[in-house]
């Protein structure tokens, strides 16, 4: 039996500290004997979780215990942790405890240091602020999880549920992980990455110079645009306008506009029944091959099984 600590800090996040203990919780072998043995334990007796209140059963000292810590969110990422948590984590780590975060948990492993060179990931909406203050991180905003071997991370929410059955795979077999996945009423493994969820080149974007443009973008992406037409409109230079979104974006002039072409498309495959060929048309591409290339490479699956994960039923 493996031990999981869940690591219970103030702001705790309530949902990413239900998933690992809900999942390892009920993790059952062939023979009925529980797979996990699941302890929460952290600095204070008690913590908030949004409008909750929660008694820790345990102190830190019950780190030294564990096969895996589990690292929730906190509703304020950035804030920094008490230097005896990054101490508890990086002496667990050095006696090769697994480390894995759920969601923006990424920021604590980050801040201890013990994503340095590594692939991680976090919800798509803090991956900048993750790139940004941790830059030895390699950030991933793309997958629902990743896996170092002893250092895991996965994104936004329900990606932790991913990650959590992903480790119990590990731990135990395909055929353990698949009947967890069956009480928590969930595929063992979704199709695509967090690619999918993450809304591109949104019009509210704001930016020192370039936000009108912006706004012309979005209102005649459709059309055959040239570097030459979205210079004109901005009345920029093409070698200025190219050098203000390197700057303002980080996207060239035309990755913007197949940015805005996608999201566009995604609302379509939303909310409308029109065809894939059509909707290629009318966000702007020049093909319907071309359209399905790009947004496979951009969203991580074809445009029909987007349609399918977030077409609402009727």
């Amino acid at each position: 039996m493996y031990t999981v600590v869940v690591l219970m800090l103030d702001d705790a996040i309530a949902f990413d500290l239900a998933t690992p203990i809900e999942v390892f919780g009920r993790v059952r072998l062939p023979d009925g004997r529980a797979g996990y043995r699941v302890v929460v334990a952290g600095p204070q007796r008690q913590i908030a979780a949004g409008p909750l209140r929660i008694t820790v059963e345990a102190g830190l000292e019950e780190v030294e215990r564990a096969d895996l810590i589990v690292v929730p969110g906190l509703a304020e990422p950035a804030r920094p942790s008490s230097p005896e948590v990054l101490d508890t984590l990086r002496a667990a780590v050095r006696r090769g405890t697994r480390v894995a975060s759920i969601c923006v948990g990424a920021f604590v492993l980050a801040e201890a240091g013990l994503l340095d060179g590594r692939d991680a990931t976090t919800h798509w909406l803090a991956a900048d602020d993750l790139t940004r203050r941790y830059p030895a991180v390699r950030v991933d905003r793309d997958v629902l999880y990743t896996d170092n071997g002893q250092i895991l991370t996965s994104a936004g929410a329900a990606a932790g549920l991913d990650l959590c059955l992903h480790i119990v795979g590990k731990d135990y077999g395909v055929a353990v992980a698949a009947d967890t996945a069956r009480l928590a009423v969930t595929p063992l493994q979704r199709t695509g990455g967090q690619s999918q969820y993450i809304l591109r080149n949104r019009p509210i974007f704001r930016t020192a110079t370039l936000e009108h443009v912006l706004a012309w973008i979005e209102d005649n992406a459709h059309r055959n645009l040239t570097l030459a037409d979205i210079a004109a409109a901005a009345e920029m230079s093409v070698r200025t306008l190219t050098r203000r979104f390197a700057e303002e974006t980080g996207q060239s002039p035309i990755q913007w506009v197949a940015g805005v072409r996608i999201r566009q498309a995604q609302e379509l495959l939303e909310t409308t029944d029109y065809t894939v060929d059509r909707i290629a048309g009318q966000v702007g591409f020049s093909t319907p091959s071309n359209f399905r290339t790009q947004f496979v490479q951009a969203v991580g699956v074809t445009p029909g099984v987007y349609r399918k994960t977030f077409r609402p039923l009727r």
